[in-house]
């Protein structure tokens, strides 16, 4: 990796850590709010230039497409991040995959579990518990796209989720993966995408679980 500049390695360094927190790369207006940049555009020019040096690469159309490349990664305790490869299905922990959930089955059924994965459990910000195949592009501006594999870290219902954490949610009987936020008796279910509308949860009327988050993702296996 070529030498960054003083600002470069400032920005280097919120991304590993804002990976570190929350398991997903930071927006540009997050970089922006966090370094003090008037406009995204600053953000931009930044990020590419850490690309250009090898310290990061950027997925075209996606507000958190960035993934820390070799020692940086490593040294944010994070693998390959975001966008980790098959190269990186380590031996390490066993996980099941887990494809299309029939309605009202836990998500972990004999029957959902479509085959196992070693994977090294360093790529992850916690330790997952399975690995869950994502189905559309309601998430693509986080980086997640159709087909790839979420680590998931389960959990043991709604109280648990903190706004702003990516989830496995089930409403009803359907299960998606949205961003979570919760005020008072409303929870909002939000896409990463324009061409998808929040979903508003009333947990009062309706059946809401949070069956785990998202700390990580594989893809290209």
């Amino acid at each position: 990796m070529k030498l960054l500049t003083p600002r470069q390695q400032e920005i280097l360094e919120f991304i590993q850590s804002h990976l570190q927190e929350t398991g997903f790369p930071p927006t540009r207006a997050e970089i922006c709010k966090a370094l003090g940049f008037r406009s995204p555009n600053a953000a931009e020019e930044h990020l590419k230039a850490l690309e250009r040096k090898g310290a990061i690469q950027l997925t075209a159309g996606a507000s958190r497409g960035i993934r820390l490349m070799g020692t940086q990664a490593a040294s944010a305790g994070l693998g390959s991040s975001l966008s980790a490869s098959g190269r990186s299905l380590l031996a390490g922990l066993s996980l099941p995959l887990v494809g299309r959930v029939a309605a009202g089955s836990p998500v972990l059924a004999t029957e959902h579990i479509e085959q196992h994965f070693q994977v090294d459990v360093s790529l992850f910000k916690a330790k997952p518990d399975y690995l869950l195949k994502v189905r559309g592009l309601s998430m693509r501006d986080a980086g997640i796209l159709d087909g790839d594999l979420l680590a998931v870290k389960a959990l043991q219902g709604l109280p648990e989720a903190r706004n702003g954490q990516m989830v496995v949610a089930r409403l009803e009987d359907e299960v998606t993966v949205k961003w979570f936020e919760r005020q008072g008796h409303t929870v909002w279910l939000k896409p990463d995408n324009p061409d998808y509308q929040p979903i508003e949860v009333d947990i009062r009327r309706q059946s809401l679980t949070i069956e785990g988050l998202g700390v990580g993702i594989i893809r290209g296996f």
